[in-house]
């Protein structure tokens, strides 16, 4: 299934649009907070946001994961309004977990969701042992397809 999402927007925003491919061959994904692949238009630019943690505006992590997952994506919403972009145009996302395990899928899933809606990016969950710096949980780095 390829589909292209969009709303109503003028001819160089569409012109812009990503495109959603997840192969009918293969298990939709999307009820899990992420699409198989996006294609960008051709000539458009591409921003590589570095990975955003759960630190509030003060440097302060919270010790809950779920708070420093929706304070992540709340971090990177703020990059993409200084980049002038909306999540629909986020193509990729990595994901770094400390101490993965299954019970935080829900979490993870839901804040995709809460952010990207029906334009799902593609996206990789990376489960590590620990991140830059102690109290992080959680980081969320993106690639963002800029008209």
């Amino acid at each position: 299934m390829s589909t292209t999402f969009s709303t109503t927007a003028s001819a160089a925003e569409t012109a812009h649009k990503l495109t959603i491919v997840n192969p009918q061959s293969l298990y939709d994904p999307s009820a899990h907070g992420y699409s198989v692949s996006v294609v960008a238009p051709a000539g458009a630019r591409v921003a590589y946001v570095s990975g955003q943690g759960g630190a509030d505006d003060k440097g302060a992590y919270s010790p809950d994961f779920s708070v420093q997952v929706k304070q992540s994506y709340a971090n990177l919403k703020k990059v993409l309004d200084a980049l002038d972009a909306t999540p629909a145009q986020v193509a990729k996302l990595t994901v770094y977990v400390v101490d993965h395990d299954p019970s935080k899928l829900g979490v993870l899933t839901q804040n995709v969701m809460e952010m990207f809606g029906e334009t799902l990016p593609a996206q990789t969950l990376v489960p590590v042992p620990k991140l830059a710096i102690d109290p992080m949980l959680f980081e969320v780095e993106a690639v963002v397809i800029l008209p």
